[in-house]
């Protein structure tokens, strides 16, 4: 028997895959902030809860701060919803929900330690130039 999710904890049903457009965005925003070994995974055929990943490595806490701060002041300008920010404070690791992308922003320690390219090793992983063409 398949458990229902609460109300609480239901994600909107995908219909179609998203436009690459506030992928490219979350990409160009995140380079332009000097974000760390960028890399951008097609998981919608893996995942139930999000089509694509986006690991980024900041230098330190502070640098993922100013990551998490700008992506977000940029998504709200799109107005694209974001569902939820996971950023604990001295955890090394931030995730940014915006339902069809999920950003992960680590410091390079917990790049390490947690290694979501193995994770999620039979994803896509999509070519960053290709993005914005």
């Amino acid at each position: 028997m398949k458990a229902k999710r609460t109300k609480k904890t239901a994600r909107p049903v995908r219909k179609n895959k998203p436009s690459t457009k506030l992928l490219q965005l979350i990409v160009q925003v995140l380079e332009a902030k000097k974000a760390g070994d960028l890399r951008v995974l097609d998981v919608g055929k893996l995942s139930s809860i999000t089509d694509y990943l986006v690991l980024a490595t900041g230098n330190s806490e502070p640098h993922l701060r100013a990551l998490r701060i700008e992506l977000e002041r940029v998504l709200d300008e799109q107005k694209a919803k974001v569902l939820g920010v996971d950023n604990t404070k001295g955890s090394g690791w931030i995730v940014v929900d915006v339902f069809e992308v999920m950003v992960h922003l680590f410091t390079p320690e917990n790049r390490d330690k947690y290694q979501m390219e193995l994770l999620w090793k039979d994803a896509t992983e999509l070519v960053l130039p290709r993005l914005g063409g």
